[in-house]
């Protein structure tokens, strides 16, 4: 049975990712820098790997035929932590995962990423450092999924979402259950082609949005 490494797994996102793999009886390896994070899991499809993204983390790749980088810097930190860890940590986990022999590489990026000087706020620094990771992952042999979500919300998850922008600004977000539950889907089934898209909240099944 194959296997995905989840980096970030502690993480909003991450956790809720790692969780349904689990439900699913996929075989996951969650990466995060503090287990106890995760001491409310317990399945015996589930390794956790203690290792700090600032550092050398090529090891826990080893074995796992995916790859979902999840991980973020987080709103409450500085530029410094965005480029270390939406950039660097990113960067190398693609760099690690070709090394590996890693099947399909899923980045979980942001909208806006592909044109951050379209951007005029705070939030720029963050979007380049997901353009330049996601451009790496693009340029690096891969294949890979590159998911770009609306803004984050906390609400429940739809399972419901689409893959066109909204015209109205207001409605380009997407809860993070759906991006979970999307991520899902695209560990588990097998896509022919390297594939970038937006994703908010919509009124298609995932399955039927995310093809």
């Amino acid at each position: 049975m194959s296997k995905t490494l989840i980096i970030g797994a502690s993480g909003q996102i991450g956790k809720m990712a790692t969780e349904l793999l689990l439900k699913n009886e996929q075989n996951v390896v969650a990466l995060v820098r503090d287990k106890s994070k995760l001491s409310d899991l317990d399945s015996p499809f589930l390794s956790i790997v203690e290792q700090d993204l600032e550092g050398d983390f090529s090891n826990a790749v080893n074995g796992c035929d995916q790859v979902i980088f999840a991980a973020g810097s987080g709103g409450s930190t500085g530029t410094d932590k965005t480029v270390l860890i939406d950039l660097w940590a990113a960067t190398k986990a693609a760099t690690y995962s070709k090394e590996h022999g890693v099947k399909h590489f899923i980045m979980v990026s942001s909208i806006g990423a592909d044109d951050p000087d379209a951007i005029k706020s705070d939030l720029k620094p963050y979007l380049v450092a997901k353009h330049m990771a996601d451009e790496h992952l693009i340029h690096s042999g891969l294949n890979y999924t590159i998911v770009r979500p609306g803004t984050l919300t906390d609400e429940s998850a739809s399972l419901e979402v689409t893959t066109e922008r909204p015209n109205d600004r207001s409605k380009a977000k997407i809860s993070r259950e759906n991006v979970a539950n999307a991520l899902l889907h695209i560990a588990t089934n097998s896509f022919n082609s390297n594939r970038i898209f937006e994703l908010f909240d919509g009124d298609k099944p995932i399955k039927a949005a995310v093809k």
